[in-house]
């Protein structure tokens, strides 16, 4: 279909108040009018749901939204009913009466935009009920979640190919904040859209100043960094609904207005800690990485991850909901030696547990190894982070390295102590046990498998224990060493350690308060 300059800059007016579009959306909605298949990867905050909401009101059919949440499709619809656009959804949350007044406007032709979740997407009966209407578009929100590669990972969502299979005919377009090449690529397959428009904006948030820390004292570090940001409303990411609990009673006893939102909790709960969430300014959500998709809500100063997140594409998709009103944003993260081994744990137990090939899982561990060396690292934060995704900028100026300016060190010798001693003890050791014997403090543990009277005992007593669990990450970051076990987790040399050990490569450390070693 056809559509003029003119036509187009009338409904972006009328319709949703703007003069002018933002980078790549005439684009996209140029594309989507041609009647081609598009993958679009554009920043939060920078109007992908203006791609396929202003061609809703003139495509002839309805065009059908995949999303993964009811929450964004509740917060979407809102938005588009205030606009005078008809948009519905279907969804396990509405009784049968509702569900049939919306099916019976699907079927007149009176609706611009439905709604769906993939599981109902995919269902035959409902495959059928979509035949009988005029669909004029399919939209896939959140698209990373199709790919096993994605920070998001949904398995229904790789089912998506059923219904391309169904409407060939009818145009797709994918959306999604973040996808690396790996990514885009698996989005591309599983659709079937070979010859689709790819479009990738500029992924840089020059709003959001990064800062990291390594843990010491977590909750201390969380209650520093609210001190300055008293009722301005954030968000605080954890990987567990269990740490979603404990941080959220936890911060309401010290005096914060803080609201738990997880998959746990029933939906009107959920609903309602939205809500609030969205009308105050003064809220702290402590939530899942699921929260936050297609939420709307401008004036998000600050996100705070108190532990390793999943991935950078993750990290990145979660920071990007912070300051969307381009005004400056801060994001923390805190993490450790101990994140990094449970995190590595977990890859190689889901490999043993749930078999996915030795390609898959090395690939797994290398992005973890991106994040922490990322973590660790002395470059801009923002250069690091949207090097991953293939995209360069100048220093930012205002990130925690930019303005500390931390050096590297040089560390090869203490690293072969730690090898060495790993070595010596048996590779069946965490690294609690291995410091202590690096800084010659028995232990009852230590004693009863005489490594006191190892060589490496004592070696290291020179320096800290912060220093030692420093370098142990930074070993399993260059893959020197990795974590084995279960429950307790222990240490072994990889192949490349010998490397290191014959003096053949160097290891290089982040200073850290302008500490130097000999």
């Amino acid at each position: 279909m056809n559509i003029t300059d003119s036509t187009l800059y009338r409904h972006l007016h009328q319709y949703f108040g703007f003069s002018e579009f933002l980078p790549l959306q005439k684009s996209i909605i140029t594309t989507v009018f041609s009647g081609k298949d598009c993958l679009a990867v554009m920043p939060t905050g920078s109007g992908k749901s203006l791609c396929y909401q202003l061609p809703a009101i003139s495509l002839s059919g309805t065009v059908i939204v995949i999303s993964p949440l009811i929450a964004l499709m509740s917060d979407q619809i809102r938005s588009l009913v205030s606009k005078g656009i008809c948009a519905k959804a279907l969804h396990s949350n509405l009784d049968s009466e509702e569900i049939q007044q919306t099916e019976q406007a699907y079927l007149r032709g009176e609706l611009r935009l439905l709604y769906v979740a993939p599981e109902r997407l995919l269902s035959p009966l409902f495959l059928g009920f979509l035949e009988r209407g005029k669909p004029s578009l399919f939209v896939i929100d959140e698209a990373h979640c199709i790919s096993e590669w994605g920070h998001d990972f949904r398995p229904e969502y790789l089912r998506l190919a059923v219904f391309c299979e169904r409407f060939p005919e009818v145009p797709k377009l994918a959306l999604t904040a973040t996808a690396d090449e790996h990514c885009r690529d698996s989005i591309l397959e599983t659709l079937k859209m070979p010859g689709a428009e790819v479009v990738i904006g500029c992924l840089d948030r020059p709003n959001l100043i990064y800062e990291l820390k390594e843990k010491d004292n977590g909750k201390q570090q969380i209650l520093n960094f609210l001190s300055q940001h008293q009722s301005e409303a954030g968000i605080i990411y954890c990987q567990t609904r269990k740490r979603v609990d404990e941080i959220s009673v936890w911060l309401n006893k010290a005096g914060f207005l803080a609201l738990p939102y997880h998959a746990g909790l029933d939906g009107s709960t959920r609903a309602m800690h939205q809500e609030k969430f969205l009308d105050s300014q003064r809220v702290i959500m402590v939530a899942t990485v699921a929260f936050g998709m297609g939420i709307d809500k401008p004036d998000v100063r600050f996100v705070i991850h108190p532990d390793l997140p999943t991935s950078l594409e993750g990290y990145y998709q979660e920071t990007g909901r912070a300051g969307r009103d381009g005004q400056p944003a801060q994001a923390m993260l805190l993490y450790g030696l101990q994140d990094w081994m449970q995190a590595q744990q977990r890859i190689l137990s889901n490999a043993i547990k749930n078999p996915v090939g030795e390609a898959r899982m090395e690939r797994e561990l290398q992005s973890l190894r991106s994040l922490m060396s990322w973590c660790d690292s002395v470059i801009c934060r923002r250069q690091g982070l949207l090097s991953w995704f293939s995209q360069s900028i100048i220093p930012c100026g205002i990130c925690d390295n930019c303005r500390l300016k931390p050096a590297l060190i040089d560390v090869s010798r203490q690293s072969q102590m730690a090898l060495s001693c790993i070595y010596r003890c048996g590779q069946g050791f965490g690294a609690s046990h291995l410091i202590s014997v690096l800084m010659g403090k028995p232990s009852d543990s230590i004693l009863s498998f005489s490594h006191d009277k190892l060589s490496t005992f004592g070696i290291g007593s020179e320096y800290s224990v912060k220093f030692w669990r420093r370098l142990f990450r930074k070993l399993l970051i260059d893959d020197l060493i990795r974590v084995h076990g279960e429950g307790f987790l222990t240490l072994r040399l990889t192949n490349r350690a010998s490397e290191v050990l014959k003096g053949n490569i160097g290891v290089f450390l982040k200073a850290y308060d302008g500490e130097q070693v000999t």
